[in-house]
């Protein structure tokens, strides 16, 4: 009786699958952000140098 208690007291932990899947939600949301401000950069620099030179 007490080796069946035992065994589904060790059942799945289902907080540590949570845990992980945040954080691979996490990571592909600043894997976004990190490729959009590189994008956006170039762009900007682009028309900070086409206002420079027009001034």
């Amino acid at each position: 009786m007490q080796i069946v208690q035992q065994l589904r007291h060790i059942g799945p932990d289902e907080e540590a699958v949570t845990a992980i899947e945040y954080g691979l939600i996490a990571a592909l949301i600043a894997v976004a952000i990190i490729i959009s401000v590189a994008l956006v950069g170039s762009k900007l620099d682009a028309v900070f140098a086409a206002v420079a030179a027009a001034l």
